[in-house]
């Protein structure tokens, strides 16, 4: 590995970059929710004929959203794993 370096990242640099990883995934969450509800209230509307692409967005807002349950789980459980550690 000649001529890379590694660059050690304090504390604080990784709490900030793990901050806006999980604030990005958060707004695309919500953009994807909004999207599927903007669908929902033009086909409800009659300005979208398509239910298809209505079904579509629905269901790809409800996987992002139990994805994101999950994760949270699986973050939740692995904190409470460190804290059961004993140092």
């Amino acid at each position: 590995m000649l001529g890379t370096q590694t660059r050690k990242t304090s504390v604080a640099e990784a709490q900030q970059n793990f901050s806006q990883s999980l604030k990005g995934a958060i707004e695309k969450l919500n953009e994807v929710q909004m999207h599927s509800d903007k669908q929902t209230e033009a086909l409800a509307k009659g300005e979208i004929t398509d239910l298809h692409d209505v079904m579509i967005a629905s269901q790809k807002s409800s996987v992002a959203l139990q994805t994101a349950v999950e994760i949270q789980r699986k973050a939740i459980d692995a904190y409470n794993e460190i804290m059961r550690m004993q140092v």
